[in-house]
């Protein structure tokens, strides 16, 4: 969902020197590497998302606790995973980083290059729906059972904006103030948090928005809500860099 090497883009920063930009990996790592690392923690994620929420509805019959559960599990498992593949691949796990990423890379600026982000965006979404398919097989689910959990509503929309933009912010904003090595912590945090705040309990994530479709549990999403879910991830996506923009730009030092 994030990545773990310091960085800024230049299409945030007013420093006309290059920096790295989030999800920035070392050149010796090669892509085949990087690609398996998007694949397992992408799989990993959904899996931990999918699982607990499975297991926590065998346990209670409250929804409460049911979130509860669900969403202390995705902290600590996605704040392991980006500590431990960040360095490998930038643990984007999320189409929507990738695509942030590479847009603010366009003008120069070190990160994902095109076609970089044609295999790890793939590498998401297959993962993803691996890892759903893991859960399931792991609780005695049927292994693919499309969801009927409609989310269809604008105001679930809405919420998913908000999610994806605010995780923008967050990962670029961290970048940009040369932060990243909170990243695990924060944008675990952030989305422990945003299960609760948003309405759509946070998606944040095409592939993973992608891969809960395939399991008609706790954590899934009807196969016809998913492209608005993707397309408001896409727009929250954009709302974020924009705030990264205005919010993180250096100002100039004046001469004398």
């Amino acid at each position: 969902m994030t990545a773990t090497e310091p960085a800024a883009s230049d299409a945030i920063a007013t420093d006309p020197s290059p920096r790295p930009a989030p999800g920035a990996t070392p050149p010796r790592t090669p892509l085949a590497a990087r690609s398996a690392a998007e694949f397992v923690g992408t799989a990993a994620l959904v899996a931990i998302v999918v699982g607990s929420g499975i297991q926590a509805t065998e346990l209670t019959d409250d929804v409460a606790l049911r979130l509860l559960a669900n969403s202390t599990a995705t902290v600590f498992g996605l704040g392991v995973l980006i500590a431990l593949l960040g360095p490998v691949s930038g643990a984007h796990f999320n189409p929507a980083v990738t695509l942030a990423e590479w847009w603010t890379a366009r003008r120069g600026g070190a990160g994902v290059n095109a076609r970089e982000l044609a295999v790890y965006v793939p590498s998401q979404t297959v993962g993803a729906i691996a890892g759903a398919v893991l859960a399931d097989a792991m609780f005695g689910e049927p292994l693919v059972r499309w969801s009927t959990h409609d989310r269809s509503a604008g105001n679930l929309l809405l919420g998913e904006v908000v999610a994806t933009a605010g995780l923008i912010l967050l990962i670029f904003g961290l970048a940009r103030t040369d932060r990243l090595r909170f990243a695990p912590v924060a944008v675990a945090s952030y989305i422990g948090a945003a299960y609760w705040f948003t309405s759509s309990t946070s998606f944040a994530n095409p592939a993973v928005t992608i891969g809960r479709a395939f399991t008609d549990t706790f954590a899934g999403i009807a196969p016809a809500s998913v492209p608005a879910f993707v397309g408001m991830q896409i727009i929250g996506a954009a709302v974020g860099l924009a705030l990264v923009a205005v919010i993180f730009t250096r100002g100039r030092t004046d001469a004398g």
